[in-house]
């Protein structure tokens, strides 16, 4: 494994980060898809054993469970300084007032009750995983930067929002001399590739590495065309998980999936590690975040890393996108509030 720098910052991590929204109890959050302990952590070793010390959770995902198990493992398979944790905060964690956002009271007992879970005393990232709307953005990062100073966290990151939100996060945290953004996650995969129109360039002009998520388009890009929906995980996670694959760019995404097999089949690979692969280069991407069921995925994550596109293979992969609605920044409440009424660009969902 050849570990890189992540952005600007001294720390060492794999340019594949393994994400964890995948394991956790069923019942817990995600009843149908998701992997018991049982099951889970010997994905988690074998992640390990190839050489990925990168894992990517939050506090709601199976509701706690994610970071149990993931904290478990860990704990018995690695060395905790060897390895990069990072989680996340901002959803709903129980009903009531108080149990969700980004107000100072919800991140102080949050990252509490995180380390907890995974048993350690620090997290490397510290992560908001949305924005909220409802709190001062400067209790918010005058917050996040306790965490920090309080050596609760060592770095913080963000997720998916606007670039002009991101810009002003970053400009408040320089104002006041609070700990600032290393890391961005964001949606990008050959699918879905709005993100390079502002907040990658403004990422890498910041020093700011990015973490994908959905690296490979909740499978699409894995298999052929018409096989999108074939797994357990697409059939039940509904309309909301799949907005941005939408109808309206069906024969898009087919040309895009006719070319990821045809790179695939000339070099020998799987379709995983093409559509790893183009990621890779772009420089502003630290690492996709896999959500591996299996030692495969796992194999195919890693193996992505030696294979180096050419460009005219990449001209071959990016030449039938075209530009698709950009969700990114909206509430979960207001997408899905959008899709019910109807509203085109989110009818077709």
């Amino acid at each position: 494994m050849r570990y890189i720098k992540l952005g600007r910052t001294g720390l060492d991590v794999s340019p594949v980060a393994i994400g964890a929204m995948t394991y956790g109890e069923p019942g817990r959050g995600h009843p149908v898809w998701s992997l018991d302990e049982e099951t889970s952590r010997p994905l988690i070793r074998h992640a390990l054993e190839a050489g990925i010390n990168f894992f990517d959770t939050a506090n709601m995902y199976s509701y706690g469970s994610s970071e149990e198990i993931l904290g478990r493992a860990l704990k018995d398979y690695a060395r905790r300084d060897e390895v990069v944790i990072t989680t996340k905060v901002r959803h709903t964690m129980r009903p009531g007032p108080n149990g969700k956002g980004l107000s100072r009271k919800a991140i102080m007992t949050e990252i509490e009750d995180s380390l907890r879970r995974l048993g350690t005393d620090h997290v490397d990232v510290y992560m908001i995983h949305r924005l909220d709307n409802e709190t001062p953005l400067e209790e918010t990062l005058e917050a996040l930067h306790d965490v920090v100073k309080s050596g609760k966290a060592r770095y913080l990151g963000a997720s998916s929002m606007h670039a002009w939100q991101f810009a002003k996060l970053l400009h408040l945290q320089e104002r006041h001399g609070w700990a600032r953004f290393v890391t961005m996650q964001d949606h990008y995969n050959l699918l879905a590739r709005e993100e390079e129109r502002e907040m990658l360039p403004l990422c890498a002009d910041e020093g700011v590495a990015t973490m994908v998520w959905s690296p490979l388009a909740r499978g699409r890009l894995a298999r052929p065309a018409g096989q999108a929906n074939t797994t357990e995980r697409a059939a039940t996670d509904g309309a909301y998980a799949d907005m941005l694959y939408t109808k309206a760019n069906a024969d898009n995404d087919r040309q895009i999936l006719d070319e990821v097999g045809a790179v695939a089949d000339a070099r020998g690979v799987t379709r995983a590690q093409v559509a790893l692969a183009w990621l890779r280069r772009n420089p502003v991407v630290a690492a996709p975040i896999v959500g591996a069921r299996t030692i495969q995925q796992i194999d195919d994550a890693v193996a992505s890393l030696d294979l180096d596109l050419t460009d005219e293979e990449a001209r071959r992969l990016e030449a039938p996108y075209s530009p698709r609605h950009d969700f990114q920044g909206i509430s979960d409440e207001a997408v899905l509030e959008r899709i019910k009424a109807g509203i085109p660009g989110y009818a077709d969902l």
